[in-house]
Order: C-alpha cells, then structure tokens, then sequence
C-alpha cells in the first residue's frame, strides 16, 4: 500500500475496533438487563456467567460487523471530506476506487477473520451457550431434523429408522434396520437402542428382533442381548444428527447437507440458509464498504451523532432483511441459498448505485 492507503487503512481499523468494542458491550448489557430477572431467580455461579457472556462475544461482533464497519467508513471518509483532505485527494488526482481501495483490503481481511470466526469460533463458543440457556433458561432449541422419526439412507440399499434420538447419551431409541433387494424387503432388525463402541468400530444394537424375508421362506430371530454391526454410517455423522446449526463448524455443516441429501431428505432449507449465512454475513463486512465510503464522500458538516444513526439505520435494515429471507428460506418458499445471499446482493446493487452517482 502507498503511505495514503495505509493512513486510511490504519484509520479506517481503529474505528471498526471501537465500534465493534462499543457494539458488543452494548449488546451485552442489553442481554443482561433482559436476564436480570432469569438470574435473580436462578442464581448461576458466577464463573459460569461470566463464561456465559464470553460465550457471547464471538456471535455479537459477528452480527454487528455489518454496522461497525459502515460506522467505520462513513466516520473516516467523513472526517476526511470534513478536514478537506478528501478534496485535496481528489484534486491530487485520486479517483474514487482508489480512496475505497484501502477501506476494501481492510474489510477483505476483516471479512476472512469473520468467517474464521463464523465457521470455528462461534461454533464452538455456541456449544456452552446452548448448554447454559438450556439449564438456567430452560430454553428449548430448534434442531435441523424434527424429533420425530428420522429415516436415513444408511447405504444404498438399507434404510435406518430412529423413533428418537437422545441428544445427551447420542443413543439412538426405538431403532430399525431394513435391507433391500430392489423394491422387495430381504432383512429387517428392530432394536430398542442403537450406539457406538468406538472401541470395536461397530454399532450396537441392542435387545433385537431379526426378520429374514426369503422367496418361499422367513425366519426370525430375537436376541435379549447386543448385537454388533458394520455400517455405512459413522460416529461423527451420527452425531451431527443431533448437533445445532449453530454448534456446527463450516466442514462438518457442509458434509452434514451432502450426506443428508445423499440419504434423499428434503427438507434441508433451514441447514443450507445457515451454512451459507456463516459466509454470507461476513462478506456484508465488505459488500457495506460500497455502501459507506461513496456515501459520505462529500464535504458536509454532519458530525458522529448523524453517522452513528445512518449506520444503525442501514444495519438494523440488513440484519432485518437478513431475518426476514432466512425465514423465507427455511420454508424453501425460496432457494435456500439465494435467500443467505439476498440481502448482499440488493446492498451491492445499492452500494453500486451510490458509487456510479458519487463518481459522476
């Protein structure tokens, strides 16, 4: 970068710090005041609190780097047209594209760190979130896949049934086995649990009843005991059937859809709208940089407060919009996909709009 950009850059940085800072403590307290009450009545230990709110940060600056970065560039670019330095930038003979030059690299590389922090960080740190509000909220989650019976391709020709799958052993209850010959049934296991012994590699089934279906024949045999099995499916896919969207990281969310389109489910909306949001929210990072910088490169007397409030203003309009399409997306009333990506795409249209009338 030449000794402009990086003034700008390191600008430009230091204002989305402190947004971010100001936004995530913000919104913290406001998560605080809201559950005073929760625990007042509950009393959690304090260690566990505060691991609570630490639980919180990683999600929080994600949700508001959209708004901490256009803060950012429209109080920079701002000051710049305020001081005159804009001007004399532009007077020097430097275009439009090369004053948002610096804003974009620094978004671009915020934007990777928050999808670092979308497909990893936040993952992980969602996990004792869930887990806390669980036990000290009572709170009920919504998982990807019903708590109903929860059919899989296990291979291509067997079926696996799971009337309900505990999400605190991973043991699988009321379980069925059916093995296929083309359209006719040849071999049916009912078992009472299913589990795995990562030991062995190999499943257990338990307290089983085997059916055996031949041309002219049929058999049947019970088994009060356990019964070892090889398949197709693994442990970790297993797990990821009763894993939250939000506890997933970025790989094992991808392989979570393509095993379950695999096994020919179709009501996926609600996984895929998530897995492309933990890019999709953090490329808003960038995409609001076209938004900002043409839009406040004007000489103006407008000071933080206006800044502050245009900021909010379109932030608050992204992540609505953001909500809104999901939602649209979890029903598949729309593309699952186009919906994540929806509210970025109108912003770039827009952010392109103000860029062609600013440089004109």
């Amino acid at each position: 970068m030449k000794l402009l950009e990086k003034y700008i850059a390191r600008q430009f940085l230091s204002t989305y710090v402190f947004a971010s800072i100001s936004f995530t403590a913000l919104f913290l307290l406001i998560n605080l005041i809201e559950n005073l009450d929760e625990f007042i009545d509950n009393t959690p230990p304090l260690q566990e609190l505060l691991r609570y709110y630490l639980s919180l940060v990683p999600e929080t600056i994600l949700l508001t780097s959209p708004i901490s970065s256009l803060l950012a560039a429209l109080f920079v670019t701002g000051r710049l047209a305020a001081s005159s330095e804009l001007p004399a930038m532009k007077a020097a003979g430097a275009a439009l594209r090369q004053i948002i030059r610096p804003f974009a690299l620094t978004a671009l590389l915020l934007s990777v760190l928050n999808i670092l922090n979308a497909g990893w960080i936040s993952p992980k740190s969602a996990e004792f979130k869930n887990g806390f509000e669980a036990t000290w909220f009572n709170k009920k989650f919504d998982d990807l896949l019903d708590d109903g019976d929860i059919r899989i391709l296990e291979s291509r020709n067997r079926i696996l049934s799971i009337g309900t799958l505990d999400k605190t052993t991973l043991t699988g209850l009321d379980v069925s086995l059916e093995t296929f010959d083309g359209p006719a049934i040849t071999r049916r296991i009912d078992a009472a649990t299913i589990a795995y012994d990562a030991a062995l590699d190999r499943w257990i089934f338990s307290r089983t009843q085997t059916r055996t279906f031949g041309e002219n024949s049929f058999t049947f045999l019970e088994n009060p005991g356990r019964d070892t099995l090889k398949l197709a499916l693994n442990a970790s896919s297993f797990r990821d059937l009763a894993a939250r969207p939000d506890e997933m990281d970025l790989f094992q969310h991808l392989r979570y859809i393509e095993e379950k389109k695999n096994a020919g489910f179709s009501n996926l909306g609600k996984a895929i709208v998530k897995f492309h949001s933990k890019i999709a929210l953090p490329a808003a990072t960038l995409i609001i940089i076209f938004i900002g910088v043409p839009l406040s490169a004007r000489k103006k007397r407008s000071g933080l407060a206006l800044e502050t409030g245009i900021s909010l203003l379109i932030g608050f309009i992204y992540l609505g919009l953001e909500k809104t399409l999901s939602t649209i997306g979890y029903r598949n009333i729309m593309d699952p996909a186009l919906a994540a990506w929806l509210p970025n795409l109108l912003f770039l249209a827009v952010g392109a709009l103000i860029y062609r009338n600013t440089n004109t």
